[in-house]
This record gives C-alpha cells, structure tokens and sequence, in this order.
C-alpha cells in the first residue's frame, strides 16, 4: 500500500513511542460500573473519557472513550500504560511532563492533550476515592 507524503512525513516526524501510543485502540471500550471514572474536555474540544479497574487499591485496567485527535489518543494511551500496575496513590503522581517525555515526539503545540489526559485520569481517581467500597 502506498502512503501519500504526508503520511510518510508524519511517520518519520515522531518516535516509534509516539506512534504505538497514537495508533493504539485496544483500551477503546466503554466499561459498566468501573471503579472510577473521570471526563475531561479540553479548550480544544477533544475529550478524554477515562475508566479505571482496581484489585487492591491497584489500576489492573484503563479504558477509554476518546473524542479527539491522534495526539489526544497518544496522551491517554500513554498515561493508562504509566498508572496499569501501580496503586492508586502512585497514580497520582503522573503528570503531564511524564507523558510528554515518554512520547518524545508530541509537538508542542500539542502539549495540552497530555494535560487533558492527565486531568482526566485525576478525575478517575477522584470519583474512586468518593466511592465508599473502592476507599476499602
């Protein structure tokens, strides 16, 4: 298959990090009564919508719903790749620097897109810590 030259301009344009993030859909999936969730819609208008699973006081799974651009995508995949394993206090330690060095290749311009993620993931940990049975 032949990919026009933007296409080869944008693949050569970023990280091999950047593009697994990008591309990926695999957490793409809407989740009933996850243990916590959160929704942030940036100035941008993308919006991330972020579900997460515990075991234990630990993220086992991140799921999202995502209404935005490759770099939003990028961003929220990347951030449920840093909190899966790590409890729910450690993910309160993710920033949006974190995910912007693990990407390598977000423009800047796009930097906004981690802050989106990351707010929503804050969200989720948020609506986790007012849940009586998660709190346990």
């Amino acid at each position: 298959m032949d990919r026009t030259i933007e296409e080869q301009a944008f693949l050569e344009k970023h990280s091999e990090k950047f593009l697994r993030m990008a591309l990926d859909a695999n957490r793409h999936q809407k989740v009933f009564r996850p243990d916590g969730y959160g929704k942030n819609t940036g100035d941008c208008g993308d919006t991330v919508e972020m579900s997460i699973v515990t075991m234990k006081r630990v993220i086992s799974q991140v799921y999202l719903q995502i209404d935005g651009c490759v770099y939003t995508n990028a961003c929220a995949n990347t951030v449920a790749q840093l909190v899966e394993g790590k409890s729910i206090e450690e993910a309160w330690e993710v920033s949006p620097e974190q995910v912007i060095e693990y990407l390598e290749t977000l423009p800047e311009e796009s930097y906004h897109c981690a802050e989106l993620a990351v707010g929503a993931l804050f969200l989720a940990l948020t609506d986790f810590n007012r849940n009586p049975v998660t709190r346990l």
